[in-house]
C-alpha cells in the first residue's frame, strides 16, 4: 500500500521530501529514457537470426518493418497520450501503465511463434517509448524550478545515449552466450527496475497538498489540515513564500493569501488558501493552432524532426561504408559506434548546464555551427582514426542541441495558456517519432542508388544543418540571436522597449494569480 499513498485522503505518503524532489524525479527519467533506448536497440543484432531460424527469407527488409513498426506505435499514440494527460493532469499512472507494457511487450516478442506477433510487439513497445518522452519530460518541467529546467533536462536526455551504448553490444553478447530469450529477459528486468522507481514518484501538485513544494524546497511550509483531497490550507511561516505554480497549463490556478492574527504559528504567519478553478481543458485543434502560430515552437519541432531524421539515417549505411571502405567486421563497426556515443554522455547535461546561464538561443547556434564541419570530414576516405574521430566529434555536437531544444519547448509551453508540457512533448515525440521513421529508409535508399552514397547522406545531412542554424539564428530563445545582432548595429531599435524587457514581463505575469487582503487584527 506505500506505494499507492500519494493519493490517499488521510495518511500523509512516505518518504515525502525524497520521493517528490526534483533530482529524484530526474533521476527516475532518466533511467526511464535509458530503458526504452536499452529496450529498442538491444534486439538489433538478434532479430535477424531469429527470422532466420522461423524460416523467413529476405531478412533485412523484415527487420527494417521491426524498425518501423516501433516508429508507428510511438507516432500514432503521441497525440491521445498527450491529450489525455493534460486533460486528467496525470503523470505517474500513465508512467507506470507504460511500463506494463513495455515488458508486455518484452515477453510477447520473446515467445512470438511468427513474425505478425514480433510486429504487434513492437507497436505495443513504441506506445510505451511515447510515455516516458512526452508524460515523463512533462512531469521533469512540472517539478523543476524554471531557472534549472535546462540542466535537468540535459541530464535526463544523458540516458538516450547510455541506453544505446549498453543495448546493442548486451544484446548481442547475451544472445552468443546464453541464447535468443536472455536479451529480452535482461529487457524486462531493466524494465521492472524502472517500473519500481516509478511507483515511488510523488507528483508536485499532490506533494503541495501536504505542505511541501519540491521546486521550493527551502520554503517552511506548514499544512494545517490533515485532509490531502480537500482543498489545501497551508501555513507559511514569513521565511520565504512559495510561489505556487499549476502542474499544468491547462487551467488557472487562484492563490488567496490571507494575512490571519495567528497566535499559534507567529505573529506574522500568513495564511495561504490553494483552490484550482475547473481545468478545462482546449481542443487538439486549439492546441495544434497555437503552436503552429509561434516560430519557436515551430523551429523547435523542425529540429526535433531533423535530429531524428539525421540520427537514423545514418543506422543503415554506416555499418556498409565502413566495411566497404575498410573491411570492419561486426565487432569493429560497434567499436565505432560506441566512440560515436560515448561524447553524448558528456555534451547533453554539459548544454543543460549552460542553457540555464546563456540561454537555449547561443547553445542551439554554437553546437549546430560546430557540428556542421565534421560531416564534411565524414566524407573523406584516407584515415580511420580521422573518420572515427570527426564521427565521435559531430555526435557530440549534435547531442548538445536536444537538452536547449527540449528547454525552449519548455519556455514556449510556460507562455502559451492552455498548452502544457504534454502537449509541446507530445509534439516533440511527433516529429522525432516520424523522423527515425523515415530516416531509415531514406538513408538505406540514397546509399544503395546514389553513386557515392555515404558521401551523399554527408551532403544532405550538412544542407540540413545549415537550415537549422539559419532558423536557430533567427528565432530560438526569447531575444535570438538576429534581434541582438540588429539592435547592435543599429542602435535606433534600441530607443524602443526591448525584448528583454518584454521578457521579464512576461516571465513575471504567471498563470497563478496571487490576491493578498490585508485583514485587521
Amino acid at each position: 500500500m506505500g506505494f499507492w499513498m500519494a493519493f490517499s485522503s488521510n495518511r500523509k505518503p512516505w518518504g515525502l521530501r525524497w520521493r517528490s524532489s526534483v533530482w529524484f524525479i530526474t533521476t527516475v527519467v532518466g533511467f526511464g529514457i535509458t530503458t526504452d533506448l536499452l529496450v529498442y536497440s538491444i534486439i538489433i543484432p538478434v532479430v535477424p537470426f531469429q527470422l532466420e531460424r522461423l524460416s523467413y527469407h529476405k531478412v533485412s527488409s523484415l527487420t527494417g518493418w521491426l524498425l518501423c513498426a516501433y516508429s508507428a506505435g510511438l507516432v500514432l499514440s503521441t497525440i491521445p497520450i498527450a491529450m489525455h494527460s493534460e486533460r486528467y493532469s496525470m503523470r505517474r499512472i500513465p508512467l507506470i501503465l507504460g511500463l506494463v507494457a513495455l515488458i508486455g511487450s518484452q515477453l510477447m516478442f520473446m515467445e512470438a511463434p511468427n513474425y505478425a506477433v514480433m510486429a504487434v510487439a513492437r507497436v505495443l513497445q513504441g506506445i510505451s517509448s511515447s510515455m516516458v518522452w512526452i508524460v515523463g519530460l512533462a512531469l521533469l518541467c512540472d517539478t523543476t524550478p524554471e531557472k534549472d529546467v535546462g540542466r535537468q533536462l540535459g541530464i535526463a536526455m544523458t540516458g538516450l545515449s547510455v541506453g544505446l551504448l549498453v543495448g546493442t553490444p548486451a544484446g548481442g553478447v547475451l544472445y552468443s552466450r546464453f541464447g535468443f530469450r536472455a536479451p529480452f529477459i535482461f529487457g524486462a528486468s531493466c524494465a521492472v527496475v524502472d517500473l519500481l522507481f516509478r511507483l515511488l514518484i510523488i507528483e508536485r501538485d499532490v506533494a503541495l497538498k501536504w505542505g511541501y513544494d519540491p521546486s521550493e524546497p527551502t520554503a517552511v511550509v506548514l499544512k494545517e489540515a490533515p485532509d490531502a483531497s480537500s482543498t489545501s490550507d497551508i501555513q507559511l511561516s514569513p521565511i520565504q513564500i512559495t510561489h505556487v505554480q499549476g502542474s499544468t497549463d491547462t487551467g488557472i490556478n487562484e492563490v488567496e493569501e490571507t494575512i490571519v492574527p495567528d497566535k499559534s504559528i507567529q505573529p506574522n504567519a500568513r495564511k495561504l488558501s490553494i483552490t484550482h478553478e475547473a481545468q478545462i481543458p482546449i481542443p487538439l485543434l486549439s492546441v495544434i493552432i497555437k503552436l503552429s502560430q509561434a516560430p519557436r515552437a515551430l523551429v523547435a519541432l523542425t529540429m526535433s524532426f531533423v535530429y531524428g531524421l539525421v540520427q537514423s539515417m545514418q543506422e543503415p549505411s554506416l555499418p556498409l561504408h565502413l566495411q566497404s571502405l575498410w573491411a570492419f567486421n561486426s565487432d569493429r563497426v560497434g567499436l565505432a559506434y560506441l566512440a560515436a556515443v560515448v561524447p553524448a554522455l558528456i555534451s547533453s547535461p554539459l548544454a543543460g548546464y549552460y542553457v540555464d546561464r546563456v540561454g537555449s538561443h547561443y547553445i542551439t547556434f554554437t553546437c549546430l555551427l560546430l557540428a556542421l564541419p565534421w560531416w564534411i570530414v565524414l566524407t573523406l576516405r584516407h584515415s580511420i582514426p580521422l573518420f572515427i574521430f570527426a564521427l565521435a566529434a559531430q555526435c557530440f555536437f549534435v547531442s548538445g542541441v536536444v537538452a536547449p531544444v527540449t528547454t525552449e519547448l519548455a519556455s514556449v509551453s510556460r507562455q502559451m495558456t492552455g498548452v502544457g508540457y504534454a502537449h509541446v512533448y507530445g509534439a516533440f515525440n511527433l516529429a522525432f517519432g516520424i523522423g527515425t521513421a523515415v530516416g531509415p529508409v531514406i538513408g538505406g535508399q540514397i546509399y544503395d542508388h546514389a553513386r557515392h552514397g555515404w558521401t551523399a547522406l554527408c551532403c544532405i545531412t550538412s544542407a540540413l544543418i545549415v537550415i537549422c542554424i539559419t532558423l536557430a539564428f533567427c528565432y530560438t530563445g526569447v531575444d535570438p540571436l538576429l534581434a541582438k545582432f540588429m539592435r547592435h548595429y543599429y542602435p535606433i531599435d534600441s530607443l524602443r522597449k526591448k525584448p528583454d524587457e518584454e521578457t521579464n514581463s512576461t516571465d513575471n505575469t504567471s498563470r497563478t494569480h496571487i490576491i493578498s487582503r490585508v485583514g485587521s487584527a
